[in-house]
């Protein structure tokens, strides 16, 4: 038996959907990268000039992808900073290369930033820059000033290292200071002992 279902009640067979967000454009360090640019393993070949043209946009960033991008963009930055032409591994280059893949590794993580994992590898290699540069800035300032400037890094200065203070720590230092006025004491005789010997010596050369 079957009720006569009135013509204004629709049955609902509509589910609720979850509502897409959309994506923001997140800009990117690749932006600047000309799409009519040939690939790395491309750019260098002679016989590049005499291919067809749609040979061409086959093997430019056009139809590239993320990887080979970066791979050109890391080019362009070692080519900033690197001392000659086969410098291949100064400490700017690797600079360098190691800025290209933290920036990269930033991009990901705006619009993944549930990935734990390239989290981790981007943190080691911002703490691995950041020990290549403090070198640099205290061996060569130069180099230092011109490789910031050139690959737009702004450097901070490590924080000043503080010890917090505990009771612990506190009788653990009076101990100490103890023990060190106490061998001062019993080593005092025999560095006086030293001293007027060095004197002796020094009025005899006179005489």
């Amino acid at each position: 038996f079957h009720q006569a279902r009135s013509p204004f009640i629709q049955p609902a067979r509509c589910y609720a959907r979850p509502v897409r967000r959309k994506r923001k454009d997140i800009p990117s360090h690749l932006d600047d990268l000309p799409p009519t640019m040939l690939k790395k393993d491309y750019a260098n070949v002679p016989i590049i000039n005499s291919v067809d043209d749609v040979v061409r946009r086959l093997l430019s960033l056009e139809m590239a992808s993320q990887k080979e991008k970066v791979k050109v963009k890391t080019q362009q930055l070692v080519e900033k900073v690197r001392r000659s032409p086969s410098d291949n591994g100064s400490f700017e280059v690797q600079v360098a290369i190691l800025t290209a893949k933290i920036r990269t590794y930033e991009e990901h993580l705006q619009r993944h930033p549930k990935d734990k994992s390239n989290r981790r590898r981007m943190l080691m290699d911002i703490d691995r820059r950041k020990k290549l540069l403090a070198y640099l800035r205290r061996v060569r300032y130069d180099v230092f000033e011109n490789t910031c400037k050139q690959l737009n890094i702004q450097y901070t200065l490590p924080p000043a290292y503080s010890r917090r203070v505990t009771k612990r720590w506190v009788v653990k230092k009076a101990f100490c200071l103890k023990v060190f006025q106490e061998a001062r004491k019993l080593k005092a005789p025999a560095r006086l002992k030293q001293r007027r010997e060095w004197q002796a010596r020094a009025r005899a050369a006179k005489e």
